[in-house]
């Protein structure tokens, strides 16, 4: 771009920032550009549409690594954007209305909807009978493969039902909850324009000025994507120089920081201007609270909100607990569908299993019998993905194999693992996906660094995701170059050409999760005649039942905080007429119910009802186990011939 290209860009920014803008109406479509009079098209905004003090739209941008019109077929070679992903959720609600049902649970904070989709054989009974599994996507603004994991999944079992026995049981036998996209705003946000960021796009003031989102990044070159810039100090000024040529890597491409004593060559800082006039640049932009410090278990206020001075604050919390309706929804929709007993709700980049305890060791606060089946499914875990790391948020993720001290952790507050398993008491997971760059010793230096990723860039990505340094005119520094990695398609989520290979990895692992629900079967019902007097006859009737899941109908967990009953066995049968037998429960109470506590997998459990039948004939009934997490389980006998 020319330096008077700069100059208008720059004009525009404070343009912007000028205009009185309105909010739009919930639901509208933003970033649409409208037709001029003459009939020419004016270039294309994508809008915010929420107040905010600066900029608060951004020069639309179709990314090569995006979808943005639905076509006839679904692959993971390319993101898609929400308008595309709802197009298939339809597509399926349509092609398979034995097994999908569409819904929205909420609206954003910018008003998108936010929709979900239940996935069962309806023929075999309604979701909410049965055991169920909860995944959630695109919590983090850009974190888009979590996005695209929920919806190969989703993919993955309707093709497959009536084709893999293993795949037709799980729907007929349980129910598949998928929401892919619960930050709609920031996903659009991140897939339309240059902008990046992992918050929602609440305005939040991030530099302590009074003002919101006023200094957001600036896409000064043009190209869609917002690099790094770097240059040589500038006589009589203040810049510092940080940066050397990494000696190791010939094409010039790479930096390192420079040693004690080395003189450094250059300043390198982001691409971007310094919208608000306070001598920092993009310190304050789109947004800035984070959904996943936003649960209510364990959340602290933000820094600054605790007037001790000498409490736990967490960044990104929020005003209060469940504020953001994105999370709230995700609480309020458990909590009325208590049936879910495994939830992934995924983010990037470590990669890592990641879940509870984010504020202590697990082996202090945790049931031991629960840590176990945690640690069950971290193994199983690295054994489908490969990922390096698994295990609790406040050691394992803090130290990522630095320590094997358990008590050598950092907390994190209103974390989804800790709602999950103290609050929800589920097999929760925070999962985070891909490596964010960081490959294994390719070159065999004996070192894993940038040169590994720089070489897997150039051997198997086409060197796509290192952007070439190039000169440039900045409006500030001067004469600059532009480029380094792609912090979109590279740092914070795979290059496209390897998207598949993460999300089926990833996808796999929460269909085993799925596939471990517990499960109550109805055993035979024994029926045995135990008396008669006159024309009363006296039954008992024995049911009996097992779990045939590889999960408990309830962790220890789940039942200390009561979000689960026990397990219920109920005798049923039609009212009694003038005419025809007359029927009485006598024990073990005249309501034909009785809890029956919890059953481990494999477990079997049992109860006798005596009944008594007044008159002759047969008289039909029905024995039902009704489980919060096992499902519902039915059959029919009679007493009587």
């Amino acid at each position: 771009m020319s330096r008077t290209g700069c100059a208008c860009l720059a004009a525009l920014w404070i343009l912007a920032a000028s205009l009185p803008l309105q909010a739009q109406p919930a639901g509208a479509r933003p970033g649409m550009g409208e037709g001029t009079a003459q009939g020419a098209r004016v270039p294309e905004w994508f809008t915010l549409e929420a107040f905010r003090h600066g900029p608060n739209f951004f020069p639309k941008v179709r990314h090569p690594e995006v979808e943005y019109e639905a076509g006839p077929t679904l692959t993971f070679d390319r993101y898609h954007t929400l308008e595309v992903m709802y197009t298939w959720l339809r597509r399926w609600e349509e092609q398979y209305p034995d097994l999908v049902e569409v819904y929205e649970v909420a609206r954003s904070f910018e008003g998108r909807p936010i929709l979900q989709a239940t996935v069962t054989n309806k023929k075999t009974g309604p979701a909410t009978d049965k055991p169920a599994a909860f995944f959630e996507g695109n919590r983090h603004s850009g974190e888009v493969t979590s996005a695209e994991t929920v919806l190969w999944l989703m993919k993955y079992v309707l093709e497959n039902y009536g084709k893999d026995p293993a795949v037709t049981r799980l729907l007929d036998t349980r129910a598949l909850y998928f929401r892919p996209k619960n930050n709609p705003d920031g996903s659009e946000l991140y897939l339309h324009t240059a902008q990046t960021n992992r918050s929602t796009n609440r305005p939040v003031d991030n530099d302590g000025d009074g003002l919101l989102d006023e200094d957001p990044a600036d896409d000064l070159d043009g190209d869609g994507v917002i690099l790094q810039v770097r240059f040589r100090p500038r006589p009589g000024t203040d810049d510092v120089a940080t940066m050397v040529p990494d000696e190791r890597d010939p094409s010039g491409r790479l930096m390192r920081r420079a040693r004690p004593g080395e003189e450094a060559i250059w300043v390198v800082v982001g691409e971007g201007l310094d919208n608000d006039g306070d001598g920092r640049v993009d310190e304050d932009g789109i947004g800035g609270l984070d959904l996943h410090r936003n649960y209510a278990e364990n959340w602290r206020p933000m820094p600054g909100r605790d007037r001790t001075g000498r409490g736990f604050t967490q960044t990104g919390a929020g005003e209060f607990p469940l504020s953001e309706i994105e999370t709230r929804s995700v609480v309020v929709w458990l909590l009325e569908n208590p049936n879910v007993s495994v939830v992934n709700s995924m983010d990037t980049a470590v990669p890592m299993h990641l879940r509870a305890p984010s504020t202590s060791p697990g082996h202090e606060r945790m049931y031991p019998e629960d840590l176990a089946y945690y640690e069950y499914f971290d193994s199983i875990g690295v054994s489908i993905t490969g990922y390096p790391y698994a295990g609790d948020v406040y050691h394992d993720y803090a130290t990522r194999g630095r320590s094997t001290d358990p008590n050598a952790g950092s907390p994190l507050f209103g974390h989804g693992p800790d709602f999950g398993y103290w609050y929800y008491g589920a097999i929760w997971y925070g999962d985070e996906l891909w490596n964010g760059g960081r490959f294994p010793d390719l070159n065999g230096d004996g070192v894993e660094d940038e040169l590994d990723a720089l070489l897997w860039d150039d051997t198997y990505n086409q060197g796509l995701a290192f952007r070439e340094w190039r000169p440039f005119h900045h409006p500030l520094y001067g004469p600059v170059e532009i480029g380094g990695w792609h912090p979109k398609f590279f740092r914070q989520n795979p290059p496209p050409a390897d998207l598949e290979r993460w999300v089926r990895n990833q996808g796999l692992f929460n269909l085993t999760l799925a596939q471990h629900l517990p499960l109550l079967e109805m055993e035979e019902i024994e029926v045995k005649e135990v008396g008669r007097e006159a024309d009363r006859r006296t039954f008992e009737v024995t049911v009996g039942w097992r779990n045939v899941g590889g999960l408990p109908t309830a962790l220890r967990q789940a039942r200390l905080v009561k979000i689960v009953r026990p397990d219920r066995a109920v005798l049923e049968f039609p009212p009694s007429g003038r005419e025809g037998p007359q029927v009485r429960i006598v024990e073990p109470n005249p309501q034909g119910t009785v809890d029956m506590g919890w059953l481990d997998p494999g477990e079997r459990a049992s109860t006798t009802f005596r009944v008594e039948v007044q008159g002759p004939g047969v008289v039909r009934g029905k024995a039902r186990i009704l489980s919060t997490r096992g499902g519902v389980a039915e059959r029919e006998f009679s007493l009587g011939r």
